[in-house]
């Protein structure tokens, strides 16, 4: 699987149309029960509200879901969920509440806005990567200790933990395509004392 672009976070953003309160909240997510879960809680947080209108697309398993939530076929929840597939955007659910003020917005109005909700809640979120990392150990002597450590903020490894013994065992992660050009830097710097081992794969979200 390639890297795609996701949300970096939950966020909140608010804007008043012609009397109508609209409230965006959208929210990372990888499954599709993670996006329910928010939905429910958004739905509660906001239940007298006249319509909560949701779009979520998760990339394992390729699917997205939207709905109107009771506005007009087509006006809310495909707008809101085309501003993230325009982009590119996974792994997110967003909700568009609105508190309806009394003026028709019209279906160019109500196109328009759930639009601007889900270009608002992207922006107060922010956009990441998610990306593949090696789950990494390696085992120093004091003395490379520094040196290593300095290597590895440069590349930017996440520390895990470090554990001192008779040497210094240090766990970390690294994007897998920079785990190789890292090694190599790493067996130069100690002439080849030290090295990483690999312990595995995960997927991480990066800003």
């Amino acid at each position: 699987m390639q890297p795609y672009k996701m949300p970096l976070g939950n966020a909140t953003a608010e804007f008043t149309e012609k009397k109508s309160r609209f409230i965006c909240n959208i929210a990372p997510v990888s499954t599709e029960e993670e996006a329910q879960a928010f939905l429910s809680s958004i739905r509660e947080k906001h239940r007298d509200a006249n319509h909560n209108v949701y779009a979520y697309r998760i990339k394992n398993g390729g699917f997205s879901r939207c709905s109107d939530d009771g506005e007009p076929s087509g006006t809310a929840g495909m707008p809101l969920l085309e501003t993230f597939t325009k982009q590119d955007i996974y792994d997110f659910c967003c909700v568009a509440t609105r508190y309806f003020g009394g003026v028709l917005l019209g279906t160019g109005g109500l196109i328009r806005a759930y639009a601007r909700c889900g270009s608002l809640a992207l922006e107060a979120s922010g956009i990441g990567t998610m990306r593949e990392v090696a789950l990494c150990e390696a085992a120093l002597p004091y003395a490379l200790f520094e040196a290593v450590k300095r290597l590895l903020n440069a590349a930017g490894a996440e520390n895990i933990s470090e554990e001192f013994g008779a040497e210094v065992v240090v766990r970390f992660t690294v994007f897998t395509d920079d785990a190789p050009e890292l090694q190599r830097k790493i067996v130069e710097l100690t002439a080849g004392t030290v090295r990483i081992s690999i312990e595995g794969n995960k997927w991480a979200r990066s800003g």
